[in-house]
């Protein structure tokens, strides 16, 4: 036997151990029941996979499924009597069984480090059964909905999509308007499953940090229709927190888009963020009581497909704002096409300067294009913390913010 051949087999043998391992831990509460299949099964069950890979050079192929034909012969068999036993009909120890010896004829015939790798991730899969099936049940029928239609767009519909221009200026690129919805909705999820993770609402600050990440515009309005005079030190640390991770924000979809307009932006959008947060550090820090619970702010599914669909359409506007200004107004239509686009969405204009700037855009105009649209989307903030708000919560968050935008566009401008 070679020390290859045996590093395999070896490998394949501790593939059966380690998920044994977890269902015989799994079971130990079992009350003095007998198991299907403990660790000494499951070991020899990988072990067998691997000679059963190891008899193909020998004997062929239709050794293999002879064999594994056997051992699902003798799962099936077990299932059967157990299930008569116990009247439990479960059958995830069965297929884990099966999946072992695949496992181990993967570490003999094809690679031991991914064999392994498939066995941490099925070992650790079996040990969240009592986490899975609790997140299963707070899931609601909207939410699971939502999730899938978010899967459909982005695994299903995606790839589908022609890459390459149409339209005027061949402006128009159905994949590429797509991919920027999805990685949108993206963020959007990921902030969605943090709350739902974390369970009760661990503050106001936490709320608006995390809601802000899906739509700080929509988190600024929600806070600011809270204000009440004991919470207001509270609500300008959230409202000053949701509007500084616009600036992180609109740096990673610019990274993830065109990495090469990072270092020009980030000094100007990361110097107006730092004075954000410190502003919301303080007025944390000053907040003498824990908001109350029942004013919470709730956040909107954002698995929903209405706003992408609606982020298509605005996305594919701009994009056409951008080239018609380019083509009949210079540098100086692209500037006036970006304040105007802040109004609404910030994420659409910056998705689209970036891109556009790997299509001939000049970079600088780009660049200058995304801080004008940050710029004019924070003032749209700002006047709804005081439409909305009241003067008392925009005396306390509007100095911070014109402190931070100033400095931002100064650095810009200087640099």
């Amino acid at each position: 036997m070679t020390l290859e051949l045996f590093l395999n087999l070896a490998t394949a043998l501790a593939v059966g151990l380690l998920i044994g391992t977890e269902r015989t831990w799994s079971g130990r509460d079992n009350g003095g029941q007998e198991l299907v299949a403990g660790i000494r099964t499951f070991g020899l069950a990988g072990l067998f996979g691997g000679l059963a890979a190891v008899s193909i050079n020998q004997l062929g192929s239709l050794a293999w499924v002879a064999m594994f034909g056997m051992l699902a012969l003798l799962v099936i068999v077990g299932y059967l009597i157990d299930a008569q036993r116990s009247g439990d009909y479960g059958m995830t120890t069965e297929v884990a069984l099966l999946l072992t010896f695949v496992l181990g004829s993967l570490a003999v015939a094809e690679s031991r480090e991914l064999a392994a790798a498939c066995a941490i991730v099925v070992a650790l899969l079996l040990s969240l059964k009592a986490r899975l099936h609790q997140a299963l049940k707070r899931l609601s029928e909207a939410e699971l909905a939502g999730a899938l239609k978010m899967l459909f767009i982005s695994v299903v519909l995606l790839p589908a999509l022609p890459n390459q221009g149409y339209g005027p200026w061949q402006a128009l690129n159905p994949y590429t308007t797509w991919l920027m919805v999805v990685l949108i909705a993206g963020i959007g999820f990921a902030a969605y499953v943090a709350i739902r993770f974390f369970g009760a609402r661990h503050g106001l600050l936490m709320t608006a940090l995390l809601g802000g990440i899906v739509s700080s515009t929509a988190m600024t309005i929600t806070l600011a229709r809270l204000n009440a005079p004991q919470l207001r030190a509270a609500l300008a640390a959230g409202l000053l927190a949701t509007s500084a991770l616009m600036f992180p924000r609109i740096l990673l979809e610019v990274g993830l888009v065109n990495p090469a307009l990072l270092p020009s932006l980030t000094l100007p959008l990361a110097c107006a963020g730092a004075i954000y947060a410190a502003g919301a550090l303080f007025f944390y820090l000053r907040a003498a009581e824990t908001p109350d619970e029942n004013a919470e702010p709730l956040l909107k599914n954002p698995f929903e497909l209405g706003p992408a669909l609606r982020f298509a359409a605005l996305l594919v506007l701009i994009l056409l704002l951008i080239e018609g200004a380019r083509h009949w107004l210079g540098d100086a239509g692209i500037y006036l096409v970006s304040l105007l686009a802040g109004l609404t969405d910030v994420d659409a204009i910056t998705l689209s300067l970036a891109s556009k700037a790997r299509d001939g855009l000049s970079h600088e105009v780009a660049i200058r294009g995304i801080v004008f649209a940050a710029l004019s989307n924070s003032l749209v903030k700002a006047m709804l913390i005081v439409l909305i708000g009241g003067r008392a919560l925009a005396m306390r968050t509007l100095p911070i913010m014109f402190a931070g935008l100033v400095i931002a566009l100064a650095v810009l401008l200087l640099r």
